[in-house]
């Protein structure tokens, strides 16, 4: 991709990778630092031009199409200087080819920067390959999360996965979906089914202090997820959740609205407890995207895709485990 000059005309030929992208969207990619008005402020008065003619914003980009672009300022954060500086070895690879790769996301890193965090996997992965024509996120997962997170290589794959990731919440169960997703978490009590189907809306909202929450109202969203009973102690139980949906936050609440929360969840969990077991050892959520099941986006082959559980959390449950009787399930 070409790089906007501060002095002179730029003059970018359209690829592959940016085929099917709306004119004002390839700009402020390109344009990082410019402000948003200002992008769309030369789309306006005509500064910018496709294949010499006025471009416009909804305008979707060819393969070999030349946009012209006027000079612009750009201010660099420093934040975008040190994206992905605080990892310190490079991302683990799932699986990789042409169209998209797939990471191994550790818990605690968000998925892209902003909101106050300065980097993410996604800088990571850029910083980690400099010369990459095309990584783009599919979907998104919880920073509090780790697991299994797909990004797309070429325009024409992300387009396709994110088509896949709509259908599944538009969808749900009565029309099947294409995307199986499955999770591994741990919650606080005794859950008492084998398979219990949670159907409850969610509502986001923004609290007092300006954060991001969800909550199970009648004025939220459609939301659908099935939990499998993997195995069952004392004080905790193993479940799989199965995705229907892919609202925010979902397993999550559904789980503390339920009366079992997440361990080591600290926006919806026992906050006492989440104390606790950090003296046990266990110092972030239990909650891991271990396994997804889909199509690839552009030769429709199925893919089956899994990530191990972490270590911390593979030996959390070995200790419990060894401390509790288990009543259901197989062996951990």
């Amino acid at each position: 991709m070409a790089e906007v000059s501060k002095d002179s005309v730029t003059q970018a030929t359209i690829t592959e990778y940016e085929d099917g992208q709306r004119l004002d969207n390839f700009l402020l990619k390109l344009c990082k630092g410019v402000p948003k008005s200002h992008v769309y402020r030369i789309i306006r008065s005509g500064e910018v031009r496709v294949n010499g003619k006025r471009g416009q914003a909804a305008y979707r980009l060819c393969t070999d199409d030349v946009v012209r672009i006027p000079p612009v300022r750009i201010a660099v954060r420093e934040a975008e200087i040190v994206a992905g500086a605080e990892l310190k070895s490079e991302l683990p690879i799932v699986y990789e080819d042409d169209a998209m790769l797939v990471v191994d996301k550790p818990a605690g890193i968000a998925v892209h920067g902003g909101s106050g965090v300065s980097f993410g996997v996604i800088e990571a992965l850029r910083r980690q390959r400099p010369h990459a024509r095309f990584l783009e996120l599919a979907h998104r997962l919880d920073r509090e999360t780790s697991g299994l997170l797909l990004v797309g290589k070429k325009r024409s794959a992300l387009v396709a996965l994110h088509d896949m990731f709509r259908g599944t919440v538009s969808r749900g169960a009565s029309r099947g979906k294409e995307v199986d997703k499955r999770y591994l978490l741990l919650v606080s009590g005794r859950w008492p089914d084998p398979v219990r189907h949670v159907k409850l809306p969610l509502y986001k909202y923004l609290n007092e202090s300006g954060e991001r929450r969800v909550r199970v109202s009648e004025e939220g969203k459609e939301s659908h997820t099935v939990f499998r009973l993997q195995a069952r102690w004392e004080r905790f139980s193993l479940l799989e959740a199965e995705l229907i949906s892919g609202r925010t936050h979902q397993i999550r609440v559904h789980c503390a609205h339920l009366g079992f929360p997440i361990v080591g969840d600290e926006k919806y969990g026992d906050f006492a407890l989440n104390k606790a077991i950090a003296k046990e050892g266990l110092k972030r959520m239990f909650l891991h995207a271990r396994r997804m099941v889909l199509p690839h986006p552009l030769s429709g082959d199925p893919l089956a895709l899994e990530a191990k559980l972490p270590d911390a959390l593979h030996s959390f449950l070995l200790r419990i485990d060894s401390r509790e009787k288990r009543d259901y399930g197989e062996k951990v």
